[in-house]
């Protein structure tokens, strides 16, 4: 999933150097929601995914 947000980034970068103003923000946007939400199933895989020591 980060590569995914990470591809949509760059996506973002380069149509914004080509002027393609509507398509850079939709990528962008399209990064940022996959970037959190990476971030969630990160935080939410540390805390839950800990096996128990007996």
């Amino acid at each position: 999933m980060l590569y995914w947000a990470a591809v949509f980034f760059v996506i973002a970068i380069i149509a914004a150097v080509f002027g393609f103003g509507g398509l850079a923000a939709g990528a962008a946007g399209i990064a940022k929601v996959l970037f959190f939400l990476f971030l969630i199933l990160a935080v939410l895989s540390l805390i839950f995914g800990r096996g128990r020591t007996v």
